[in-house]
């Protein structure tokens, strides 16, 4: 099949404020085995991100526009204006062969829709690759090792319907074969996952590499850590989980999800 190049590939990393790791995230761009165009969007910018930009020759642009995760990762996209794009979290690293990896993966199938690996977390400046949460989605995204069931839309869908087990930073979005905008602006958290839910509605292929291709970085002042500080995760955890499920078991599912929150603080 083959129909995609390097040249196809884009990074987007979206910054925001001045986060002590984002000059670790561009290293671990830069330092691909196979050389991707790296764009850096940001709606809140500074001279600190501007300086990063300046000092590795970045691509750089600020949304003006209405911002927000689901606005930013938007513009992002509509920036890079590629076939194959990875929204870099800006706390994040990837292993050199990620990119290689990943486009050797989507050429694999006729219509990729999203490509996406499995993922350790970055705890205190230390490599995790074992713990019950990440146990728990790589047993939730077993079935789709299999080449053949990657096309299957029931069996996506089963899996979403117990969570959001696809890590976002890990994935690539083949936007020429999906359909509208990939992100709505209607949740704070679980904006990948409704995503992703709607996506797997449509005709192509959930593609996962089941080797550790990236880390997600851990640490009380993310995002995810501030969002379920003030207990919007859980609503959001409920209305999810509503897609897929009647109420009593959506609530079960709920106190079963909002067990593994904790995991997302550094005690």
């Amino acid at each position: 099949m083959g129909k995609y190049s390097i040249s196809d590939h884009a990074f987007v990393i979206c910054a925001y404020k001045e986060s002590q790791y984002l000059e670790e995230c561009i290293h671990s761009l830069l330092n691909q085995e196979l050389k991707s165009r790296i764009l850096l969007v940001t709606s809140t910018p500074n001279d600190f991100i501007e300086r990063m930009t300046v000092k590795y020759h970045l691509e750089y642009h600020v949304n003006y526009g209405e911002s927000g995760i689901a606005q930013d990762w938007n513009f992002g996209l509509k920036m890079a204006s590629a076939k194959l794009v990875t929204i870099a979290h800006q706390d994040d690293i990837y292993e050199p062969s990620y990119v290689r990896n990943i486009l050797a993966s989507v050429n694999e199938h006729r219509k990729p829709l999203i490509a996406f690996s499995d993922y350790g977390e970055l705890r205190e400046g230390k490599k995790v690759t074992k713990n019950r949460l990440l146990a728990v989605k790589r047993i939730l995204l077993y079935m789709l090792k299999a080449k053949c069931l990657q096309e299957n839309r029931f069996i996506r869908k089963r899996i979403l319907s117990m969570g959001s087990a696809i890590c976002c930073p890990s994935v690539t979005m083949a936007l020429d074969n999906i359909e509208g905008d990939v992100f709505t602006a209607h949740f704070r958290s679980n904006v990948d996952w409704q995503a992703w839910a709607r996506i797997a509605d449509q005709k192509g292929a959930f593609v996962y590499c089941d080797d550790i291709l990236m880390y997600h970085r851990i640490h009380n002042e993310s995002e995810t850590s501030r969002i379920i500080s003030d207990n919007n995760r859980s609503a959001e955890d409920f209305e999810m989980f509503r897609m897929f499920w009647p109420a009593w078991i959506a609530r079960l599912l709920c106190t079963l999800y909002k067990k593994g929150e904790g995991s997302n603080h550094i005690e």
